[in-house]
């Protein structure tokens, strides 16, 4: 029997997946689709149906399942990992966006965009959402650190970021007065939360929050390297930087640019600008294969991913999929 492990953007995470087959699940937001692309390939093969208007997607530690958040039935789909068959829609308390899941796997945690906002928590076990964790505005993306310990809501309505205890599921601490967008983390050697890199609206770039001050550090704003008649006008919905990530091994972080349409590398830690590449459109988020070498990016206004060489930072492919990809996770079948 295969079973499915999902793969964070983490050096303490990459002995999961040795001897493991890669596949990356791409939503497609204004479908009812998710594409399985294999990375060895670059090729889609699987599909998953009958989710629509899908946002969120995690997977089960243990291979039994894959979770997605409807837009449109405001329900967490739970989809069997081997038949890739919906089995069950959880309903939730208003319309859902981005998911993640525990590290043990026994608890989804679901942003709720609608006001007034909360993170829905769902015991995996029962299939049953156990709790509703309020929030000040409704939440857009929500993440479980790398080590498990925090859980990070980030809200572009309530212009804030509240930072979650995992294991009493209460709100400890917040930052920011501006609309919080994809965050992506780098550890510490202990795999503790060392620096979150915040994507925030009208910021054509990022923040540094260092995690144990509670502070941002630093902000970084991407470069104005496209002519003026190349630069797209949006609209971004707020949004001109939207997508960012740590790859696997911690030595770069990828942050992509709307308007220029363009994915920029840096280097960990001293975040020195290694380069840019053209993505053909609009990008929107990120997942890098366990090996740090591949990156793919979804391109939602031309409906593809593009497949990018981490080292050698240039395109390989360009992979058609469904209507307007946004979210994309890495996963292992075992």
């Amino acid at each position: 029997m295969k079973h499915v492990v999902i793969a964070a953007a983490f050096v303490l995470l990459l002995p999961a997946f040795a001897g493991s087959q890669v596949r990356i699940l791409q939503t497609n937001s204004r479908g009812d689709n998710i594409h399985l692309i294999d990375p060895a390939t670059n090729r889609i093969v699987g599909e998953i149906k009958g989710v629509p208007i899908n946002h969120g997607a995690a997977a089960a530690p243990d291979g039994s399942r894959f979770y997605f958040s409807s837009e449109a039935e405001q329900t967490l789909h739970v989809v069997d990992g081997k038949s890739l068959q919906v089995t069950k829609k959880i309903p939730l308390t208003g319309r859902p966006n981005n998911i993640s899941i525990s590290r043990d796997g026994r608890r989804v945690y679901v942003g709720i965009v609608s006001a007034p906002g909360a993170v829905d928590v769902i015991d995996t076990a029962t299939l049953e959402k156990v709790k509703s964790i309020p929030t000040k505005g409704g939440i857009h993306n929500v993440y479980v650190t790398p080590d498990g310990a925090h859980v990070v809501a980030g809200s572009i309505a309530g212009r804030v970021m509240t930072v979650i205890d995992q294991k009493t599921e209460e709100p400890v601490w917040t930052l920011f007065e501006e609309g919080v967008r994809p965050i992506a983390f780098e550890t510490n050697p202990d795999g503790s939360t060392k620096r979150l890199f915040v994507q925030i609206s009208g910021l054509h770039g990022f923040a540094v929050v260092g995690f144990a001050q509670r502070r941002v550090v630093a902000r970084i704003e991407l470069p104005n390297d496209v002519p003026a008649e190349k630069v797209d006008k949006g609209p971004f919905n707020g949004a001109p930087s939207h997508g960012l990530g740590v790859a696997p091994d911690g030595r770069t972080l990828w942050v992509t640019s709307r308007p220029n349409a363009r994915v920029y590398a840096y280097s960990l830690p001293d975040l020195k600008l290694l380069g840019a590449m053209d993505v053909g459109g609009r990008p929107d988020w990120v997942t890098f294969t366990p090996d740090s070498r591949q990156i793919y990016i979804a391109t939602e206004n031309n409906d593809s991913v593009v497949v990018i060489d981490v080292p050698g930072r240039k395109e390989i492919t360009r992979i058609k999929v469904g209507s307007a990809p946004k979210r994309n996770i890495t996963v292992s079948l075992r």
